[in-house]
């Protein structure tokens, strides 16, 4: 993967049709939470389903702990809409098929010339696309397990959660004189 693209960068805020053919943004479906972004082979892939099939067994957690997922493949629309069919997701699949992603972060795997796929890989993104990890997934054992993420994932929200630990000196008193600035979803009513 490109050399700036490491732990702490900025990750590029790519704008994609998802599985209805709607343009969104990385930044958009991240919103002010960590997220979970796969770069996938795509549906001929049985790695890619296993690990979505993985992903998608996960998702009722990913949801109730106000994390995000996104998948990027380089399938064309309809072929994504089987791909993210077949595994049961529930989150974005955006389609790259003019391989955008694939030349920008200089992941072509060359080993599949007739499927020119991307290399796998799978990031862990604290909110504003800033990364934290990356797995890359070449190998199936390279990929990130669900206890990886789970790992993973309560780094990245203690980080960046002000609430994560309601004993923290002030929070009591910041809610009780009404300050509900450093409360996730409080801070928005």
């Amino acid at each position: 993967m490109r050399p700036d693209i490491v732990p702490g960068a900025r990750f590029p805020d790519y704008q994609l049709p998802d599985q209805d053919e709607v343009p969104r943004k990385l930044s958009d479906l991240q919103g002010d939470d960590p997220m979970i972004l796969t770069l996938a082979r795509g549906h001929y892939c049985p790695k890619e389903h296993q690990q979505h099939l993985e992903l998608a067994a996960f998702y009722p957690k990913i949801a109730v702990s106000y994390t995000q997922i996104v998948t990027i493949a380089t399938d064309e629309h309809h072929t994504l809409q089987e791909f993210r069919a077949s595994v049961g997701a529930q989150w974005p699949f955006l389609s790259d098929p003019g391989r955008t992603v694939q030349r920008d972060l200089d992941i072509q795997e060359y080993t599949d010339p007739g499927n020119d796929p991307m290399i796998p890989h799978t990031l862990v993104l604290k909110p504003g696309l800033v990364v934290h990890s990356i797995y890359n997934g070449y190998w199936f054992w390279g990929r990130p397990s669900i206890a990886d993420l789970w790992r993973d994932l309560r780094e990245a929200s203690s980080e960046v959660r002000p609430d994560w630990d309601l004993s923290a000196p002030g929070l009591r008193e910041a809610w009780d004189a009404g300050d509900h600035s450093a409360f996730h979803g409080w801070n928005k009513e």
